[in-house]
């Protein structure tokens, strides 16, 4: 069954022996931080601080997904295999042209007629209102991460914001530095959907409706981070994996619905070209994002449980939380890649390179320079685009053993023949590159090579055992006493 709220998630956590709570008094200044990194790095478990020194003294919970097993635990799943096939039915599906017809067409489809979101006119997370003067963001326990963080920021916020002319919802998330009592930074990514409703409502010279659910059940706070096609609805992704619609309920001094189970909801807008300067911010790449100017974010409103919970992550050096969602997006959108290149066998985003920095791929690999038309075809692919540097291996190789694929990296390529450069977009948050949003991209072909593309010598073969040896020596490796 799914999970209705934050609070189930939690018990399922505590069950399963997988949640610790703390009851030493603790800051979310920096303290919760340097508790929470060397769990996390030391592959321990989730986290719920119960005595926590703020003013409101509500508690907080963060690594909840800090690992693979808690993934899959919040997923509902065994393996994240099985949610791939799924993944791909509900984004074919998405693009269908008249869906709620073939809805009653197509039966392999009937579970999606009952995944969209839920209206409901009563709601958990409106148990306890506050509005204009009464509304004050520093009474809650909003993590300052790192010593040079410009301040504290909503770590786990899910945006919801609609566009200005078609009306479609966006639910992304962005981190949010609460700059005073009512208003918060809004670090939308250029390539965002929320940022792209926003350009929209400036151009028109319009107030953008936005709203801030914090602490969801797992599946809204997954598929607030899961890189779906634009106008693609992250609460009907949401729906779709829980098995069960996400309930929704209209904000009080807006029209925008955000999940009703949420712990908080900030409800507010941003302005047309109003901007002030947000960060630094100790960011997933382990260093600051540097300070810019960003909109800026009006609450109107905080609404939230009676008993609320304050759910958080931190991001910097990898390993962090976010390492294991990106791993879970990584296995559950692969599916969509291969529908399109039907010759990717894996891909790897490496950790280490903040998973757009360096991403491994193999292939079966069909004819000359066939590596280099994938690496191209990957960076005109959605957020594919801002990978930095990519590695092509053949498909013999096992690309998330990274040992072996450096290993096959250092035989396999000759620097002049094998790397291309191109330039194109990038990560907000890649300080490395030329300019802002803007630079220079590496490809490396680590296949075997072909006499067609100018090898003009045998490729050496690899070392092997012959299998016969091996046979014998693997039906006495038991008397030999060695191990």
């Amino acid at each position: 069954m799914a999970y209705n709220d934050l609070n189930e998630f939690i018990k399922a956590l505590e069950k399963k022996g997988q949640l610790i709570r703390i009851q030493e008094p603790i800051s979310p200044r920096l303290e919760i931080t340097e508790i929470t990194d060397r769990v996390t790095k030391a592959g321990g478990l989730a986290l719920l601080f119960e005595n926590v020194l703020s003013p409101s003294g509500h508690p907080v919970a963060i690594n909840l997904f800090g690992s693979m097993e808690r993934v899959k635990l919040a997923l509902e799943v065994q393996e994240l295999d099985e949610l791939a096939s799924d993944i791909m039915e509900f984004l074919e599906a998405q693009g269908t042209e008249g869906l709620m017809e073939k809805l009653k067409l197509i039966p392999k489809l009937k579970r999606l007629a009952n995944m969209f979101p839920k209206k409901v006119k009563k709601a958990p997370c409106q148990e306890v209102v506050l509005q204009h003067e009464d509304v004050d963001l520093t009474q809650l326990p909003i993590l300052t991460c790192w010593p040079q963080d410009a301040g504290p920021f909503i770590t786990l916020p899910l945006v919801v914001t609609h566009h200005p002319q078609t009306g479609k919802r966006n639910m992304g998330m962005y981190r949010m530095q609460v700059f005073d009592r009512n208003t918060t930074g809004m670090h939308w990514h250029s390539h965002k959907g929320g940022a792209e409703h926003y350009r929209v409502a400036e151009k028109l010279g319009q107030r953008l409706a936005v709203s801030v659910a914090i602490g969801a059940d797992p599946a809204c706070v997954y598929a607030a981070t899961a890189p779906l096609p634009e106008d693609m609805d992250e609460l009907f992704l949401a729906g779709y994996l829980r098995k069960k619609p996400v309930d929704i309920v209209k904000c009080i001094t807006n029209d925008v619905y955000v999940p009703a189970n949420a712990q908080y909801v900030l409800e507010g807008y941003v302005e047309p070209g109003e901007r002030k300067v947000e960060g630094p911010f100790g960011d997933h790449t382990g260093f600051y994002s540097l300070a810019g100017e960003f909109p800026v974010f009006h609450v109107t409103c905080l609404t939230m449980r009676k008993n609320p919970i304050y759910h958080a992550t931190i991001v910097g050096r990898p390993p962090m939380e976010d390492a294991f969602l990106g791993k879970a997006t990584e296995r559950l959108f692969l599916p969509i890649i291969k529908k399109q290149l039907p010759e990717v066998v894996d891909m790897n985003l490496l950790i280490e390179g903040g998973f757009h920095n360096i991403v491994f791929v193999s292939i079966d690999k069909r004819y000359p320079g066939h590596a280099n038309k994938v690496m191209h075809a990957l960076w005109g692919m959605g957020q594919m685009m801002l990978s930095k540097m990519i590695f092509v291996f053949d498909k013999e190789v096992n690309v998330q053993d990274v040992s072996e694929a450096l290993w096959y990296l250092g035989n396999n390529v000759a620097p002049r023949r094998d790397i291309t450069f191109t330039d194109g977009p990038m990560d907000e948050l890649d300080h490395s590159a030329e300019m802002h949003l803007y630079g220079s991209k590496m490809g490396v072909d680590c296949t075997r090579k072909w006499p067609k593309e100018g090898f003009d010598r045998d490729w050496p073969e690899e070392i092997r055992m012959s299998n016969d040896v091996k046979q014998k020596i693997d039906r006495i490796w038991h008397k030999l006493g060695i191990v």
